[in-house]
């Protein structure tokens, strides 16, 4: 019987030292896919990390591109300080608020056209679905993205210079997934 309880103990310790609280709300942070509404396939992997005092950021980590397209398109219509930046590792969502299962009063950048629009993201309970939504003004004149978040495992297949989970020098590197 003490054996169960030593077992239990330890499986809970290893939570915590992990940062994982039983019952804790689950966090935007991680890696997630946009598909496109039209046909429906993925058009982008996004990164959002919190960069601390619960502000988070969120940067384009993968791109699918059609035939032709160029994979190293910059961002030349942007018009701060992302202007002629790539979009691959170009930082979209930008000063995010955490409230719980919501996130406010940040911005979103359309790389297609430069433009920036006030932006919120609602996570679902399970955390596995972010609503991620663009707007002008008010919040009712807008567009919402459903996200789906990807497993630890999709870590591999982006380049490493955008992996939290690669040692340094492969993040100096920069080096690309297998293809």
């Amino acid at each position: 019987m003490l054996a169960r309880y030593v077992t239990v103990a330890a499986a809970l310790l290893s939570l915590v030292v992990a940062g994982q609280t039983l019952g804790a709300e689950p966090s935007a942070s991680g890696l997630w896919q946009a598909v496109d509404d039209d046909t429906h396939q993925p058009n982008a992997w996004f990164l959002i990390r919190d960069g601390g005092g619960g502000i988070y950021t969120g940067a384009i980590v993968r791109m699918f591109l059609k035939p032709g397209e160029d994979p190293n398109i910059q961002c030349d219509k942007c018009a701060d300080d992302r202007r002629n930046k790539p979009w691959m590792g170009l930082e979209i969502i930008r000063g995010m608020k955490r409230e719980g299962m919501k996130y406010t009063d940040g911005t979103i950048l359309d790389p297609r056209d430069g433009n920036i629009y006030s932006a919120q993201m609602t996570l679902t309970p399970d955390g596995q679905t972010l609503v991620v939504r663009g707007y002008l003004g008010i919040s009712l004149l807008g567009k919402n993205q459903y996200w789906t978040r990807l497993p630890d495992t999709a870590f591999n297949e982006i380049d490493q210079r955008f992996n939290p989970n690669a040692a340094p020098a492969q993040r100096k590197a920069g080096s690309k997934p297998k293809q």
